[in-house]
């Protein structure tokens, strides 16, 4: 992957704040026991910093922030402050496609090749057709090659989705490879994790609504929510207010510098803890936020539910894990980012957790604040 090491200085003393929202009636000192637990993982695995928030229904009952930001600064963790949340992002691009599926512009079973303007076939299987479902499901034998890492930059992205993608996909383009970029597999046979295939979804999208993913997303899904500091690209939020990457590397953490990638519907969205918890709270109840309905109840139903023979984890996008049968979706793979958002359809309880390097488990929060929230 392409990023640059930025600056360096020595791990700083960590900093906790707790904002507790619930009623009267709710008790804080849970909440409290909590805060503990994350700032001593903090101290043990040096983290830089943690933001993170607890809904309920379709209220915020606790947020907190951790550490720092930037540690070379001394700015301070915020829910308020923004970061790229990785592949939690793909739930933004899997709800814009079913949002043009509800308008029955697309089909999740229709061939891809009838939406776009070229011809895109795995070509160990070129008899065989590449569906809507299999994107969403990772069945669509589309690989990440070397050319996906590759194409990681400072900055906002070198080429558009859409040269990335002709260029990813077409024989003869700039990043084709058949053997790389395609499984020997047909379309719809196996499960493998494709971040590419995600930003085939956002070309889709782009081509069926006739308007450029990021301002597609921005119409229809991020303004409607009030999500109104979130965006895709850096040019479309405010730097100032980004929290800073970090790898940590002998002993160190170590500044990225704040990077890009065009195939970036799999994973690029900017968000603040605050922001993506309307998101959140959207999908818990039906679709809707205050004012807004981003989805129908009836799709989310459908998108929160297994679709693949003897899978116990994949929805169309949102997979499923075991600890309470929770539904969500995390993001770790990109560099000094980690996510996690996720959710109980019977308790209403969800979680959102982010963290600036990759050191610890950030899983464990996840259950501690989900055990907190149950007992309330």
């Amino acid at each position: 992957m392409k990023y640059v090491f930025a600056f360096l200085r020595p791990y700083v003393m960590l900093l906790c704040i707790g904002h507790f929202i619930g009623t009267a009636a709710h008790s804080q000192e849970p909440f409290l026991l909590a805060e503990s637990y994350i700032s001593q993982q903090i101290a043990l695995n040096k983290i830089p910093g943690i933001a993170c928030c607890v809904v309920k229904g379709n209220q915020m009952i606790w947020s907190g922030a951790f550490g720092h930001a930037n540690l070379e600064n001394k700015i301070p963790m915020d829910t308020d402050l923004v970061m790229n949340i990785a592949s939690i992002s793909k739930t933004f691009t899997a709800t814009a496609v079913m949002q043009l599926w509800e308008q029955g512009k697309i089909g999740l079973d229709n061939d891809i090749n009838d939406y776009l303007p070229v011809s895109v076939r795995n070509p160990h299987q070129a008899e065989l057709p590449i569906t809507l479902f299999h994107l969403l499901t990772h069945t669509s034998s589309i690989l990440d090659g070397p050319q996906y890492d590759a194409s990681y930059s400072d900055g906002d992205p070198l080429i558009s989705l859409e040269q990335w993608i002709r260029g990813y996909l077409l024989p003869g383009g700039s990043y084709y490879d058949a053997a790389q970029n395609f499984s020997v597999a047909e379309p719809g046979s196996q499960r493998e994790y494709s971040n590419v295939g995600y930003g085939l979804l956002g070309y889709l999208v782009e081509q069926i609504s006739g308007m450029p993913f990021n301002l597609y997303c921005l119409e229809n899904i991020l303004a409607p929510l009030g999500m109104n500091h979130s965006g895709w690209f850096l040019h479309e939020i405010d730097i100032s207010r980004h929290i800073t990457p970090y790898e940590f590397e002998e002993g160190q953490n170590k500044a990225l510098n704040l990077y890009s990638f065009p195939n970036y519907p799999d994973g690029l969205l900017r968000t603040s803890v605050s922001e993506l918890s309307r998101f959140l709270m959207a999908i818990i109840n039906g679709g809707s936020y205050e004012d807004a309905m981003i989805l129908k109840k009836s799709t989310l139903k459908k998108m929160i539910k297994l679709q693949l023979n003897g899978d116990q984890e994949q929805g169309l996008c949102w997979h499923k894990i075991p600890f309470e049968s929770m539904w969500g979706h995390s993001g770790g793979g990109d560099p000094g980012v980690a996510t996690h958002m996720y959710f109980s359809p019977n308790t209403k309880i969800g979680i959102i957790v982010f963290q600036n390097n990759h050191n610890g488990d950030l899983f464990s929060i996840v259950r501690k604040l989900y055990s907190v929230a149950d007992d309330l």
